[in-house]
């Protein structure tokens, strides 16, 4: 008796690598956390350019270890790239930050890249799960950082 032929149904919201970058496009939720340091809470949006790049902002309430708290954001350009996407600093011109090439890992899409920050290192991976989430964590490591930061992102509803 043959097996079952294996689902891809944990895939369905994000598609392929090559579609991932446009499942990104809106609004999300995200809950961060840098461990032992502070936590987000708030919005990122994916805004797409003319050039068919997307605009990343994200904007939120952060709360330090010793609960002190502020508003605040960042922004970053992703772009286009074969399996998976670029996303670089929001500065002009832009500074590539990383490269994320993506593939299927376990029940997940994933990618990972690395960027030197001298005198600190950034290991970075992205996990597209089945359930339309992703989840991005940065692990700094160096002589000025040293800590884990986990983003999860949620969907948001209309």
């Amino acid at each position: 008796m043959n097996a079952p032929a294996p689902s891809f149904a944990p895939f369905a919201p994000w598609g392929t690598p090559d579609t991932v970058f446009d499942g990104l496009e809106g609004a999300w939720d995200l809950d961060r956390t840098i461990e032992g340091q502070a936590a987000m809470t708030g919005t990122a949006t994916f805004t797409r350019l003319e050039t068919g790049a997307l605009k990343y902002r994200e904007e939120g309430r952060i709360r330090l270890a010793d609960g002190k708290e502020f508003d605040g954001h960042r922004e970053y350009l992703f772009e286009r790239a074969p399996g998976g996407f670029a996303v670089s600093f929001a500065e002009q011109p832009p500074r590539l930050f990383h490269g994320i090439v993506i593939v299927r890992d376990g029940d997940a899409l994933a990618g990972s890249a690395t960027h030197l920050c001298t005198p600190d290192t950034y290991d970075s991976s992205y996990r597209f799960l089945g359930d339309g989430s992703f989840v991005i964590r940065h692990t700094v490591h160096g002589p000025r950082k040293d800590y884990l930061s986990a983003t999860t992102f949620k969907r948001r509803n209309a």
